[in-house]
């Protein structure tokens, strides 16, 4: 089983870098995905009992080790870099998001509340790699996820290829409208396409926004942690106490790590490396659990929440960051 991982985990990674995949910002984390669905849905492979302990592995250990080893992309001189009117901006839009997305999933649409807080989390933070982070806090189940990840690749896709053209009917300076195309488009591989289609100052706009956006990760995570616990506090008291899930304090000391320390640029890049190759392993054993079945039973209101979130992020923030940038 650990071959099989191995071999289809690497494949996405080798996939995602092709141009025409590069080109289309569709990363490595949902191409393995679906390389996982399309082997678990025409193999038993999954369903083996030796399978199970090596499945459950990846999708809870190596799941927390990459969203830790994610912290070494970032740090907290990007973000001073930045300016606190891009994080203001970012945070806008996470919180912002979050609370509609929630609130229509659960009250308008009566989703289950795990699906609408990864549907959500998904289009507000960084697309895959959040709905990740967030899931061991809500416990939710394998369609769950599947649902919440093709939502991601589905709109984050179609906004990858709306924001160029759009860019081209109006007059706005490419730097501003790149940290437009940061603050509100889902994956950072996609926010990447999006300002590489523009200009290289669009580019780095959105690269300048959507690391910012990153960032906001570990306490997206943390909060929306006291939210679930409250929010499932039925239990006695003493069973209420705050559980802080340990990778979330990873994350925020490897940014801190990387902050303070003077890390070589190759380790960061292997450690980049290592980071994506965790969280693929996990996607793959998410894939190979998930039956196409189960995914045609949720119905199309995850996919209906997530096309509403994408015209809040497109319309919404086209108005918010020219107002927060000239702050």
């Amino acid at each position: 089983m650990w071959l099989i991982l191995f071999v289809l985990a690497c494949l996405a990674l080798l996939i995602a870098q092709l141009p025409a995949f590069a080109t289309v910002g569709l990363g490595a984390l949902p191409v393995a995905i679906l390389l996982g669905m399309l082997l678990g849905n025409t193999t038993r492979i999954a369903e083996r009992a030796t399978s199970q302990p090596t499945l459950r592995f990846c999708q809870q250990k190596l799941l927390r080790l990459g969203v830790v080893l994610l912290g070494f992309s970032l740090s907290l001189q990007q973000l001073l870099e930045a300016g606190w009117q891009v994080l203001a901006l970012d945070l806008m839009v996470v919180v912002s998001v979050l609370c509609v997305g929630v609130y229509l999933g659960v009250r308008w649409l009566k989703m289950s509340a795990p699906l609408a807080l990864l549907t959500s989390v998904g289009s507000a933070v960084c697309g895959a790699s959040a709905i990740m982070a967030v899931e061991p806090v809500v416990k939710a189940r394998e369609r769950d996820i599947s649902l919440a990840v093709a939502t991601v690749v589905t709109f984050g896709s179609l906004a990858m290829f709306s924001y160029p053209l759009l860019f081209q009917y109006i007059e706005v300076d490419s730097v501003d409208y790149g940290i437009y195309i940061g603050a509100t488009v889902h994956e950072v591989a996609q926010a990447v396409a999006a300002g590489q289609s523009i200009d290289p100052q669009a580019l780095q706009g959105a690269l300048v926004a959507k690391l910012a956006r990153v960032m906001l990760l570990a306490p997206v995570v943390f909060v929306l942690g006291l939210y679930w616990q409250r929010q499932q506090g039925h239990a006695p008291s003493g069973q209420r106490a705050l559980t802080i899930p340990w990778f979330v304090l990873g994350f925020i000391a490897a940014a801190c790590a990387r902050s303070v320390l003077s890390i070589p640029e190759s380790l960061l890049l292997g450690l980049g490396y290592l980071s994506q190759a965790a969280l693929a392993l996990a996607m793959v054993a998410l894939g190979l659990k998930t039956r196409w079945a189960l995914l045609v039973n949720g119905g199309g209101k995850p996919f209906l929440l997530a096309g509403v979130l994408w015209v809040l992020l497109l319309g919404g923030g086209f108005f918010l960051v020219p107002w927060v940038l000239a702050w």
